[in-house]
């Protein structure tokens, strides 16, 4: 742990992780946020489905779209603008009673201007410390981003059921604007400058370890979506247990995160994290009651943030610097896609076999995540004796003539 002493003793360091946790703190607010309100006013979840449908795509588009227009007008230009369409967006839902068609249009424009804090600050961190320290600080942040998903839906069931749907989304556009400030606001985003990318969009794509990344992550998350669908089926939509074992399984995550995050990641690093996260959602089908699912999911949350930590260290160091916040942006979209892929079907075998369909669910798109990095192995960087600092950019420098 002293590592990570020392990183948060690092100039700027605690502050940062702080700032873009709390502006993203929305993220984990806002689905159920949404969820609820929408079905209160029109009185059908497939209505509310639809309205996160679309900003869910929208995510999903402006992932490597908004990232790659921090190289070319400046992060703070982009971050603010994205946060003022964002925040009118929310305020919009929140307040206007509209036809579902209109709510599906302002949550596209809302996911669209989703600001680009991940894909930001993953950039920043490579300038912020030392090569040392640097996958120490994937780990911390993949670690830490478990709050979010323990504390964001705690918050808006609380809220919501106790105020108002009404307030649950103003109060996550409250985070929004209060964290996205203090984010853009830190000196180390008017510090750092990304170069603009001489590349097509989407080229960062051909780099292996970036699409490896990209489609690892697809597929935990994807697995994490449908558990998470699994055990509010298990226990039902009133019940404090569901909420629980969620947490048991995210601390599980976080204490792993914090745990792991000096080891070397060598080139079998992402598939002996994906392995352990395949056994423990492969017990969770066979788990019956509280304690059994909760011992499942704590096998699975084991390595889940430090599997997440090596998607992020494999990307800075396979990608020059200008390319790092479209490459974040590519493997953020793909997760997003996950999720949704991952309720939808897990929804499906839920209605059909019962919760147990949803684990299966997670099992597969889990099986096939530590399939996908075993098979492609060579696409793994090997960073035990390595920097995982992204690669300088260079261009020819001209000189006089002697």
């Amino acid at each position: 742990m002293s590592s990570y002493a020392d990183l948060l003793r690092t100039p700027g360091v605690a502050r940062i992780i702080g700032a873009q946790l709390t502006a993203r703190f929305p993220n984990g607010m806002l689905s159920l946020a949404y969820l609820l309100h929408v079905e209160g006013i029109t009185g059908s979840y497939g209505a509310a489905g639809l309205v996160l449908a679309a900003t869910s795509v929208g995510q999903a588009v402006a992932g490597p779209l908004t990232s790659r227009w921090m190289g070319i007008w400046g992060m703070r230009r982009v971050l603010v603008l994205t946060l003022i369409v964002c925040a009118i967006s929310m305020g919009a839902v929140a307040l206007l009673v509209l036809p579902v068609w209109a709510y599906m249009l302002i949550g596209l424009v809302g996911g669209l201007a989703t600001p680009p804090v991940q894909p930001a600050v993953r950039t920043i961190y490579p300038k912020m410390v030392n090569s040392r320290q640097l996958t120490p600080l994937f780990s911390l942040d993949a670690s830490a981003q478990e709050i979010i998903w323990v504390a964001a839906p705690v918050v808006t069931t609380f809220i919501a059921t106790q105020v108002s749907t009404t307030t649950a989304i103003l109060v996550a556009m409250a985070f929004l604007v209060g964290g996205g400030s203090w984010f853009i606001a830190s000196p180390e985003v008017g510090r750092v400058r990304i170069p603009r990318s001489r590349r097509s969009i989407g080229k960062v794509l051909a780099r292996r370890p970036v699409l490896l990344a990209t489609i690892t992550g697809f597929l935990l998350v994807g697995a994490c979506a449908a558990v998470e669908a699994s055990v509010v089926a298990s226990f039902g939509e009133g019940s404090a247990d569901s909420g629980i074992v969620l947490a048991i399984w995210a601390i599980a995550s976080l204490v792993g995160g914090l745990s792991f995050g000096h080891i070397p990641i060598g080139p079998w690093a992402l598939s002996r994290r994906m392995f352990v996260v395949f056994i423990g959602m492969t017990l969770a089908i066979f788990a019956s009651g509280f304690w059994s699912l909760s011992a499942a999911l704590l096998v699975a949350g084991i390595t889940l943030a430090p599997a997440l930590a090596v998607m992020f260290a494999i990307v800075s160091a396979s990608v020059k610097f200008s390319e790092t916040a479209e490459a974040y942006g590519w493997a953020g979209t793909g997760q997003l896609i996950g999720a949704a892929i991952g309720s939808a079907f897990a929804g499906f075998l839920i209605d059909a076999n019962g919760p147990v369909g949803g684990f299966w669910v997670a099992a597969a798109f889990a099986g096939v995540g530590f399939i996908v990095p075993t098979v492609f192995v060579r696409w793994h960087p090997d960073l035990r004796e390595r920097d995982a600092s992204p690669s300088p950019d260079t261009e020819p420098v001209a000189v006089q003539p002697s």
